[in-house]
């Protein structure tokens, strides 16, 4: 049997119904049955239901379902404002970073040159800081990173790049306030800095401010032509599109937008749902996002439409938790399951600064929303022990190219090893893994460090886990 078989009903990769309308639209659903009037199919948002009247027919076991977990569905790209070379700037750079590392004693030297030196031992001190900051943020080390960047605004306070790298770094790290802080300082040195306005867009998409977004955006494309930019613009002016009749409302750590066709006791009822989520996983994780996280609920074709998600997509976290909710009235225990899922991953992110890889962002996500190993253990024990098993170093990155039955292993193994680390270690094992990866360390390295494993260690120890505790 195939490990995509055996994992049926599982996990996230398996067989659904297509429920075909009368217009040719095809939705590829879990399962799909005929009720009364209506068709009622289950997706992993939840029970949803059409009326019988626009549907054709239906055709069973026809698809193949997935959860959309934490993918993208477009994310936007940042990139940091260069600084402008200078004379003594390749010979301060070289004495600066070296032989793999910083040079500290050659940064204190140009320190105490500019406690007694004017304007350009204060400016030589300040671009040792920043060049140290960039090496940093190269390896990941994000911490450091700031600290340097804050060290060299000591020496240079109204240096637009050392500002502009400062409000960088804190969009990294979805600090969307302390950036635009940073940025008006900058502002008011270079108003006419494109990268201010193109950073000011982001800061403002973060916090779901679209109509300030696309002002800041359009602000840099009229200073500078630049294809992140207007890739990010287009993006942010469909949302603004679709959302321009949506309604509002809030709660402490989230602002939700949803569509007029959604009931509002529906809006109010997610709200509470994701206010007791995070209150769970910021228990769980000991960490708490610095922002409001943004939540839009859609009708299924619109989800479609703004996401260019397939119709089996459940639900997306693209910085902003993405749901279709049409034909629900109430949070279901199904979409509780996937706006906890969902939540996760705006934890697990801003959490490792980004950097968290996605068998780890997977299996987390799916030990939040109550998912076990049990069902699918001796499928992966039997490609475990096949030797047929990729290895979680081959699992770091995106698995959307991946074909369903990898797929399938790729959420099995995930989950079957966050599962035994927090059953042996406990929750905290996770996040001080989390907080390793947030400070720069590869994640075999934040492993080894925790845990004491390597990848292979790690497998064959879940592998022995799954025996004892399933076989």
């Amino acid at each position: 049997m195939s490990l995509a078989a055996a994992l049926v009903g599982a996990i996230p990769a398996r067989s659904s119904d297509t429920i075909v309308l009368k217009n040719g639209r095809r939705i590829v659903a879990l399962s799909a049955a005929i009720e009364g009037d209506k068709v009622r199919y289950e997706t992993a948002a939840g029970s949803l239901t059409l009326p019988k009247s626009i549907v054709d027919h239906i055709e069973k076991g026809s698809g193949i379902a997935a959860d959309a977990g934490g993918s993208s569905a477009g994310g936007l790209t940042i990139t940091p404002p260069a600084m402008e070379s200078t004379a003594n700037k390749s010979e301060i750079e070289r004495n600066t970073v070296h032989d793999g590392g910083i040079d500290r004693s050659y940064i204190a030297k140009l320190e105490s040159d500019a406690r007694f030196g004017g304007r350009a031992a204060n400016d030589e001190a300040a671009l040792a800081h920043h060049l140290a900051a960039q090496f940093e943020v190269s390896h990941g080390d994000m911490e450091h990173a700031l600290e340097d960047e804050r060290a060299g605004l000591i020496y240079a306070p109204e240096q637009p790049v050392l500002l502009m790298n400062m409000a960088y770094l804190h969009l990294r790290r979805s600090e969307y306030k302390q950036s635009l802080d940073y940025l008006e300082r900058a502002r008011r040195v270079a108003p006419e800095n494109p990268d201010v306005a193109k950073l000011s867009g982001w800061a403002y998409y973060g916090l779901n401010k679209l109509d300030e977004a696309v002002r800041e955006w359009k602000s840099a494309l009229a200073l500078r032509a630049d294809p992140e930019v207007q890739a990010a613009l287009e993006k942010a002016e469909r949302d603004r599109r679709e959302e321009a009749s949506y309604k509002e409302n809030e709660s402490p750590h989230f602002t939700l937008r949803y569509s007029g066709s959604s009931e509002p006791a529906l809006a109010r009822d997610v709200l509470r749902t994701l206010e007791g989520h995070f209150s769970a996983v910021e228990s769980e994780l000991n960490y708490t996002p610095p922002e409001p996280i943004g939540v839009i609920l859609y009708t299924q074709q619109a989800f479609e439409d703004i996401t260019n998600a397939p119709a089996w997509v459940g639900a997306l976290n693209d910085g902003r938790i993405r749901v279709p909710v049409q034909g629900l009235s109430a949070v279901t225990p199904e979409l509780a399951r996937v706006l906890k899922h969902e939540l996760t991953h705006s934890f697990v992110r801003q959490k490792s600064a980004g950097r968290a890889p996605t068998w780890l962002q997977e299996g987390l996500a799916q030990w939040m929303e109550g998912k076990r190993s049990g069902a699918v253990a001796e499928a992966l024990l039997q490609n475990y022990d096949s030797k047929q098993s990729q290895s979680l170093s081959q699992l770091e990155s995106t698995w959307m190219h991946l074909p369903s039955d990898a797929a399938g292993y790729a959420y099995g193994w995930s989950l079957a090893s966050v599962e035994y680390i927090v059953q042996s270690g406990g929750m905290t094992d996770i996040e001080r893994i989390l907080d390793r990866i947030a400070a720069g360390e590869s994640t075999e390295a934040a492993l080894r460090s925790v845990l004491h494993d390597d990848y292979a260690d790690l497998m064959e120890a879940t592998a022995q886990y799954l025996r004892k505790t399933y076989r």
